[in-house]
């Protein structure tokens, strides 16, 4: 190998032995870390969230350089709803403003609530479900499953909250840009039902921080990385994490270690 490349076999061998230069160590390091973010993240965050938890960490790195670690990695985001800007062109139908600005503890039940999609993996193609929880316990009070990405998934999630808490005032509604929550039926939707919409800037994964969270314990507790057989078998499993598990047994730190639906039938708003 040494004559084919027309090099010195005494100065190759001193190029294997030379130490891994400081960059090296650090980028190893850091891909540590990302990796471990994104299986936290049940293998779907993207380069643009994982910057967001490693700043949490008390990281100093550019995107530029996780992107480039995780591409090198092989690590990908599994690209959910809502399309990319610039390639497609247009913007959303209506974005509203960020009101809930990571006030992320209201002081009773259906002042605020937040909402969000993920989605599930199993042998017959993708779950996807949307959730809506309330603020002040972290309850989930409704919940939506379908095998299409459609703009009636996350209303008839809204519609189960609305249907099960009868708020009697406005309650706030935050969510991302993803195109169902900034299209009409949306938007009419909320007209309809005293709901005052409010959403995250764009690409900040932190203003709707509190349905990611949810998310992540319910991939890290229930689904972790296996795939069901078939999207009933999901439906089911985590029907039962949602009603019988996390709103009604599993304490919470924010719920004062309670579970969330006890920690609201405790508590002394007005």
């Amino acid at each position: 190998m040494c004559q084919t490349l027309k090099i010195q076999r005494s100065g190759f061998y001193a190029w294997l032995k030379q130490p891994k230069t400081a960059r090296a160590v650090e980028d190893d390091r850091l891909i540590g870390l990302i990796k471990h973010s994104w299986l936290e993240s049940g293998c779907v965050y993207g380069y643009r969230k994982i910057h967001c938890d490693l700043k949490d960490l008390g990281e100093i790195c550019s995107r530029h350089r996780v992107a480039k670690l995780m591409k090198r990695e092989g690590l990908k985001a599994q690209v959910g709803y809502g399309k990319r800007p610039g390639k497609y062109g247009g913007k959303p139908a209506h974005v509203a403003q960020n009101i809930l600005d990571r006030s992320f503890s209201p002081e009773a039940p259906n002042q605020s609530w937040v909402t969000d999609i993920t989605y599930i993996k199993t042998h017959e193609g993708w779950l996807y479900l949307a959730v809506v929880l309330d603020l002040y316990s972290r309850a989930v009070v409704g919940w939506s499953m379908s095998s299409r990405l459609e703009s009636e998934l996350v209303t008839q999630a809204l519609l189960s909250a609305v249907w099960r808490r009868k708020p009697k005032s406005t309650v706030l509604i935050h969510s991302d840009q993803g195109s169902q929550f900034t299209g009409y039926e949306w938007q009419s939707f909320l007209e309809k039902h005293n709901l005052q919409p409010s959403m995250s800037r764009r690409e900040n994964c932190h203003d709707n921080a509190v349905a990611e969270s949810f998310f992540q314990l319910l991939k890290r507790e229930r689904v972790k990385r296996k795939i069901y057989v078939s999207r009933e078998e999901a439906r089911a499993d985590i029907f039962d994490y949602i009603e019988m598990f996390y709103n009604a047994t599993r304490k919470h730190s924010h719920a004062a270690n309670m579970p969330p639906l006890v920690y609201e039938k405790l508590g002394n708003y007005k």
